[in-house]
């Protein structure tokens, strides 16, 4: 049976999307039971498909972009309902946004602290995300089916 993760950001453009296709490669590559997913908590705010940035990073690392959706999508209470973990990329950003938008789900993610580009080049936080996922794989793949 597979089980989802989902990535949470504000957008749904740049660091969810990275650490969906990051996660979606390694769990293919290690043969696991995992899938993940990605929304955006205010995806108006954004314009475009996917931020280039996450583009040039996963052509950097040879991770195909059908890792990740066609486009952003706005977080639903059924995409919360479907995931069996649910990682927002940035506490300090997302906390205040589920307490508002999603109330009853607002404690039951983990948070992350990964910076957008208002506080960090992706040269810096895509590498942290990457790494951050990277061992969430691991950590997966040690549990088990």
């Amino acid at each position: 049976m597979e089980r989802r993760v989902l990535f949470l950001c504000t957008g749904n453009y740049y660091r969810s999307r990275f650490a969906e296709a990051v996660f979606n490669h390694e769990a293919i590559l290690r043969g696991l039971p995992w899938r993940a997913f990605s929304r955006g908590l205010a995806v108006h705010l954004v314009d475009g498909a996917i931020s280039p940035h996450t583009e040039a990073a996963l052509q950097d690392r040879q991770i195909d972009r059908a890792h990740t959706a066609p486009d952003r999508q706005q977080v639903a209470d059924e995409d919360l309902r479907d995931a069996d973990l649910t990682i927002a990329v940035k506490k300090s950003e997302h906390l205040p946004l589920m307490e508002e938008l999603h109330p009853a789900w607002s404690d039951k993610i983990t948070y992350w602290d990964i910076h957008d580009l208002d506080f960090a080049t992706p040269e810096d936080s895509l590498p942290i995300l990457e790494a951050r996922v990277k061992a969430l794989v691991e950590e997966l793949a040690k549990e088990g089916p």
